[in-house]
């Protein structure tokens, strides 16, 4: 499944596009909208993004996750080394230790994570700024060429600015696109 990234310049655009991805067999569950104006898109009925797509929760969590893992297994260390308790402490104790700083760390990554913006969207925070409308429509294999053609035919006004293979892994990045002056597509960034 492929996400397409789709720069549209008004609302009335934006719902346009909603219908006809709807008219080609793509469900609202695979369409949303990042803009800053969330009301008109509850008042036109467009899906706006979640959480998980604005936010960099899961990536900064699992950042955590693995942070508290190392800060675990170094405070295991340390309690075999200095044996503050003796030394008849069962091994499931450390184990105990190794797991509640992992999920510590992911907790604490989540609340971090709450208040930075998706680094896969942060390449398209000046449009959305500037009023822009970005779509999100997720594709499966057997109908990307059908959106794209669609959204060719259709809606030529609707700029396509990335793709991404992998929006599911929160450590990849999406690649920017710009049509040049003869309508192929570049790439100006990668990460």
């Amino acid at each position: 499944m492929k996400c397409f990234y789709y720069l549209s310049r008004t609302l009335k655009s934006t719902r346009e596009i909603s219908e006809d991805l709807h008219e080609v067999g793509i469900k609202d569950f695979y369409i949303h909208v990042v803009s800053k104006d969330e009301s008109g898109l509850r008042q036109q009925q467009i899906h706006s993004s979640n959480y998980l797509e604005t936010l960099d929760v899961v990536r900064v969590g699992i950042l955590g996750a693995a942070a508290g893992f190392v800060t675990g297994l170094i405070g295991v260390e340390l309690l075999r080394y200095f044996q503050p308790f003796g030394t008849g402490v069962p091994e499931f104790i450390y184990l105990i230790v190794v797991a509640f700083a992992t999920l510590f760390g992911a907790w604490e990554g989540g609340l971090i994570g709450i208040g930075v913006e998706n680094g896969k969207l942060a390449r398209f925070h000046e449009d959305i700024d500037a009023g822009l409308y970005l779509m999100l429509v997720y594709a499966r294999t057997q109908k990307e060429k059908l959106v794209r053609d669609m959204m060719g035919a259709r809606h030529a006004d609707a700029e396509l600015v990335g793709v991404d293979r992998y929006f599911l892994n929160p450590f990849r990045r999406v690649v920017r696109l710009s049509r040049a002056d003869d309508g192929r597509e570049n790439a100006l960034q990668k990460g």
